[in-house]
């Protein structure tokens, strides 16, 4: 009997392992952040289909853009698809809902999005999460020193009424006030706004030097294109998550002129040489655009893509521990992502530790500016 019940408790533990590895992807593909997720979820079919001798298989889940949908795609990945790994979502809202489903289920997380509250700080819940794209505060420190040496000294800020927009603003707040700048008007709007025409009103009666627009995507165009039509001649700087051609080809002549930090992957073809991350962000230019087009690329792609990189550090490692499928391998797999050192990705190199779950630093960023409708990097 003994004997019989050891076989049978044998039996439940192989069975439950996985012959492949199954990542579960959550992108936002319709919906206000679609120019984000688009280019997740295709970059996610160029990932390798193997690693480490094992089959890696990705299911991808659209979540509309919504918070509520992005946490019931994670939970079914979770759940009847028994995943190994959650990547995504594309929007801060929706990462930080997902963070409690990989919590729960003990199931490492990659967001894709850009607030720090995601990985900081490093408690029970936020063990498990992992992300790829910089934080607003190593963009904002650029962004600030860029204003502190083009004469800035008042600055006005108009962005998403959501952890993004709000993430931005304290950031701002921060890096502003180590530099002696003024924040003389603070507005919001809502993702799925028409017009922002009182907003922008009220910025140009502040008569700031610049204004920063803390948004992402297409609906960021909105603001600058109002100020425009106000009359505004001063500054306007533009978040990196607004790096991608939709926003320069819905923007236009709207958002000519507007400065903005960046991954390297952006220009990486105007990098030099010496650049360590300039041959991947290449590489993964040529890969994407073979694919989806010329002109096509855009740094939230790339997100998906330095995942990508991290997972084929990590995953041989966990592999040695434990079988895909298993609670074992998602542990395994969690402590690989952490101590994966010096992970060139094309954003920049990732060094990541029991403290910083994203390990980029300034190497990460540029700053660029639109300029003929194109991306010029800025010396």
């Amino acid at each position: 009997m003994k004997t019989r019940i050891l076989l049978t408790a044998l039996l439940a533990t192989l069975g439950s392992a996985s012959a492949e590895v199954k990542i579960g992807v959550v992108v936002s593909s319709t919906g206000p952040a679609a120019s984000l997720g688009i280019p997740e979820r295709n970059t996610v079919a160029l990932l390798p289909r193997t690693i480490g001798g094992e089959k890696v298989t990705y299911i991808v889940l659209d979540d509309a853009s919504d918070t509520t949908a992005a946490v019931t795609a994670a939970r079914k990945l979770v759940q009847e698809n028994k995943v190994d790994l959650l990547l995504g979502t594309t929007t801060t809202p929706a990462s930080l809902a997902m963070i409690d489903v990989a919590a729960e289920s003990k199931t490492p997380m990659i967001s894709l999005a850009a607030s720090e509250v995601i990985i900081k700080p490093v408690d029970a819940k936020r063990n498990w999460v992992f992300k790829t794209p910089q934080t607003d505060a190593i963009m904002a420190t650029a962004i600030v020193d860029h204003m502190a040496r083009g004469g800035v000294k008042t600055v006005g800020y108009i962005g998403f009424n959501d952890a993004y927009g709000e993430g931005w603003l304290k950031e701002l707040q921060a890096s502003a006030a180590k530099k002696g700048l003024k924040i003389v008007a603070t507005e919001r709007y809502a993702r799925n706004d028409t017009s922002v025409t009182g907003q922008a009103l009220k910025l140009f009666a502040a008569r700031p030097d610049a204004v920063l627009i803390g948004a992402s995507g297409v609906p960021a165009v909105l603001p600058q294109k109002a100020l425009n039509e106000r009359g505004y001649k001063g500054k306007i700087y533009q978040t990196h998550g607004v790096a991608n051609a939709d926003f320069l080809r819905v923007g236009g002549k709207d958002v000519e002129g507007a400065y903005l930090p960046a991954g390297p992957v952006l220009v990486a073809d105007q990098l030099p040489a010496s650049n360590p991350t300039r041959k991947v962000g290449l590489n993964y230019m040529k890969l994407y655009e073979a694919k989806y087009g010329k002109d096509s690329v855009s740094t939230f792609g790339a997100h998906a893509w330095d995942a990508g990189l991290l997972l084929q550090k990590a995953i041989p490692a966990a592999l040695k521990k434990a079988k895909p499928g298993t609670p074992e391998f998602r542990a395994a797999l969690r402590d690989a992502i952490e101590n994966a050192p010096n992970v060139i990705g094309a954003h920049g190199i990732f060094n990541m530790s029991k403290t910083d779950h994203l390990g980029l630093d300034a190497r990460s960023r540029v700053m660029v500016q639109v300029q003929g409708g194109t991306w010029k990097l800025l010396k």
